[in-house]
């Protein structure tokens, strides 16, 4: 069983910067088969943006996915573990706070996230949402 962040995590996250629109982050998502992409400024990581609040933040609201920018709807209030994080203190802390995802970083810059589904696959292997999250995504 995995110790550290870095065991669980998927890296590489995606990112894009905060002047981008919800059309671009849709695209982003369709095209990298993501949920979610880190919010990026100019001091590095501003939020974070999901699927689901493109459209309950975007569409929902009546705006307009080619001129509404990330940086209007994201999440601010971002938690980040450190690469090196125990897992079990990343799982306390999202539960605590019902967090789905933790975006993960090393010395400053992003290198991965944590989800819920990542942690499913390392704890129970056998659950519903770990053979969910492992399973091919759907177009």
């Amino acid at each position: 069983m995995a110790d550290n962040v870095r065991e669980v995590m998927t890296p590489n996250p995606i990112s894009l910067h905060e002047s981008a629109t919800l059309s671009q982050a849709a695209e982003t998502m369709r095209d990298r088969n993501v949920g979610d992409v880190l919010v990026m400024d100019d001091g590095g990581i501003c939020g974070i943006v999901t699927d689901r609040d493109i459209v309950v933040r975007g569409i929902a609201a009546h705006k307009s996915p080619d001129s509404t920018s990330l940086g209007e709807i994201c999440s601010k209030q971002l938690i980040t573990v450190d690469v090196d994080e125990k897992v079990d203190t990343v799982i306390k802390e999202m539960r605590q706070r019902a967090l789905r995802r933790v975006p993960v970083v090393q010395d400053g810059s992003a290198v991965g996230i944590i989800s819920l589904g990542d942690l499913a696959m390392e704890r129970d292997e056998r659950s519903a949402l770990a053979d969910i999250s492992a399973a091919a995504p759907s177009r």
